[in-house]
């Protein structure tokens, strides 16, 4: 977390000197430093992968479960970074459609779960 935290805050610094002189410069090492970030967020990423696959072998869940929970944990982490480098940029309107599209895409992803559990649910009161 301390070298996350020192290569953003140096990346702020930096964009921030570099934004009085050439401000069309500035966004550039902003997404710069977004990147480096994203690249030290997968290393984490990878740890919590095993460690959802080393539950999902010791207790009885589906591997789509599993799938689905990563892909909405993909979207949201890729939604917000775009959007917040939208929103750095001036571009709030394009912002917040990335935002509304990502919380689509979520509920698209999701869909198999709501179904399975609306089946479940129809077995206990049926049956």
């Amino acid at each position: 977390m301390l070298e996350a935290a020192v290569l953003g805050i140096t990346g702020a610094l930096l964009a921030l000197q570099i934004k009085q002189a050439k401000p069309e410069y500035a966004i550039y090492l902003s997404v710069a430093t977004g990147i480096f970030l994203l690249l030290l967020a997968a290393q984490r990423l990878e740890i919590v992968v095993e460690s959802v696959r080393l539950i999902q072998s010791s207790i009885s869940i589906q591997s789509s479960y599993i799938q689905v929970l990563l892909k909405i944990i993909g979207i949201t982490y890729i939604s917000e970074f775009a959007a917040d480098i939208c929103h750095d940029a001036g571009y709030s309107a394009i912002a917040s459609q990335i935002g509304i599209f990502a919380k689509l895409s979520i509920l698209a992803v999701s869909m198999p779960i709501v179904t399975a559990l609306l089946d479940t649910i129809q077995g206990f009161l049926g049956g």
